[in-house]
């Protein structure tokens, strides 16, 4: 009879413990499908906001969907990888106007907008991230070059080098480092996980491809299917 009381107690740390765990389970379960409804939602709105038809073959939609939500609606893309300012938004959609926005699809993301004079050069342009005639984004480069620009900022085209005895004209004296991208803030988006870059790059193979100049020689040259 005197054993009852720790009999008792025993039986309600017991008790206890079970419903701890099955409160942290059910917590986690809910934690899990609030965090999948959260990514659902996410896909859904990057196709809603996508403002140019997608090409979805070969691809996994949630990634090029989540892709959109990425480029469009938190890293705004567009705004550097326009032609110019005034071409970011279509005629009657510039929200600084007080009209609905809407990203113009002309051109969409086909770059080239020159940023001036920079440091010691005449022009510093904003690149092409819409795929090529290969069918790869940012005109033809692999995932794995484009994780590299984007986690080390390595500009694999060398567009702008480093000054030199040798290379004294539009070059980038120290401490800028010509193998690095100079405009890009890659320094930002370099802590985004692998899975957010292969959405982006994903939907970057999704989008129209935009012609850049014919000549081959042009650093800005782009060529479609």
């Amino acid at each position: 009879m005197q054993r009852r009381p720790y009999i008792k107690t025993k039986l309600a740390i017991v008790a206890a413990l079970v419903a701890v765990a099955l409160t942290a389970t059910l917590a986690n379960g809910q934690n899990s499908i609030e965090g999948s409804a959260r990514s659902a939602s996410k896909v859904r709105k990057g196709f809603a906001i996508a403002p140019v038809p997608l090409n979805l073959t070969g691809k996994n939609p949630d990634l090029v969907g989540y892709g959109s939500y990425l480029v469009n609606a938190a890293a705004g893309c567009a705004d550097c990888h326009s032609s110019d300012a005034t071409t970011v938004y279509a005629p009657g959609g510039n929200p600084s106007f007080g009209q609905p926005k809407k990203l113009n699809p002309t051109g969409y993301l086909g770059g080239g907008r020159d940023f001036g004079p920079y440091v010691s050069l005449a022009h510093l342009y904003s690149r092409n991230l819409t795929p090529d005639k290969t069918g790869l984004a940012v005109g033809g480069m692999s995932f794995n070059d484009f994780l590299n620009a984007v986690r080390n900022g390595a500009d694999d085209d060398h567009l702008h080098p480093s000054c030199s005895p040798s290379v004294t004209t539009n070059c980038l004296p120290p401490p800028f480092n010509g193998d690095l991208l100079q405009i890009m803030p890659w320094p930002l988006y370099q802590d985004l996980d692998d899975y957010d870059l292969l959405a982006i790059y994903q939907y970057l193979s999704a989008i129209p491809c935009v012609a850049g100049p014919a000549d081959k020689n042009n650093p800005l040259h782009h060529e479609c299917q």
